[in-house]
């Protein structure tokens, strides 16, 4: 089951006030780019390049708002934008905040370009070392790795599968201990615990986590798969298990 994935904006690109001319140009692209005014930020950053001391931070915000015109509108050339800035850059350049969203952008990359494997290794790394992924940036983070987790194992055999889907719940659950409120961490450990095949698992982990919010994603998951699986299982009416679902549902709504 798919999720709609978020813009991961670690604490906003725009940051110091501008105090020369490249850092007023970058401010421009940034506070473009965080309007979600994808084509005007790819040109204020082209614009922004052009001034040496501003050249690959302007390159990174290109890359990015190229990743969400992608995300948008799946013109091949977009991601390919998006790669050959990301490719022109050294992370070492840059400072902790860029270097995430470089991160993160080059995870994104991945995905796009089905390296499943490698995005979720470059997400991986972020959610383990990264001290500025708070708040609803580092929500964002969580959803990109386990979904290059779930794709990742999807072809592969089914020992594979369950060694990595059980990796994938224990970090999850370590997730929600550390972030009670995770949304995407809630989800992903109900779906980790479906494509390990113990749908008994999944049901209690849709249920939790839908007592803390409620999640939409989270209803597709449980009416949509867990229900007619566990239906089959359990030799049960699927009619049954989504009255039961309901019913969970209508005792803790908001």
């Amino acid at each position: 089951m798919g999720r709609r994935f978020a813009c991961v904006v670690v604490g906003g690109l725009l940051s110091a006030s501008p105090a020369s001319a490249a850092d007023d140009a970058l401010a421009r692209a940034r506070q473009l780019y965080n309007q979600r005014q994808f084509e005007a930020a790819i040109q204020a950053a082209e614009a922004a390049r052009a001034l040496p001391a501003s050249t690959d931070a302007a390159d990174l915000i290109a890359a990015r708002a190229y990743l969400e015109r992608f995300r948008d509108t799946a013109v091949p050339g977009d991601l390919v934008s998006a790669r050959d800035r990301l490719r022109r850059l050294s992370p070492e350049r840059f400072g902790p905040r860029e270097r995430t969203e470089f991160l993160v952008g080059l995870g994104e990359t991945l995905y796009f370009d089905n390296a499943f494997g490698a995005a979720a290794a470059v997400f991986d790394s972020l959610l383990r070392t990264n001290d500025l992924l708070g708040g609803p940036a580092r929500e964002q983070v969580v959803d990109w790795w386990a979904a290059s987790v779930d794709h990742d194992m999807r072809p592969r055999p089914e020992i594979d599968r369950q060694m990595a889907y059980q990796k994938m719940r224990a970090r999850l659950e370590d997730e929600l201990a550390l972030h009670p409120g995770s949304a995407a961490a809630a989800y992903w450990l109900a779906a980790a615990a479906r494509g390990q095949g113990d749908l008994q698992a999944a049901w209690d982990a849709a249920e939790a986590g839908w007592a803390r919010a409620t999640l939409a994603d989270l209803d597709r998951l449980v009416t949509e798969a867990i229900v007619p699986e566990r239906a089959r299982v359990l030799a049960q009416p699927a009619d049954n298990l989504r009255d039961e679902w309901e019913r969970f549902k209508a005792r803790w709504s908001r």
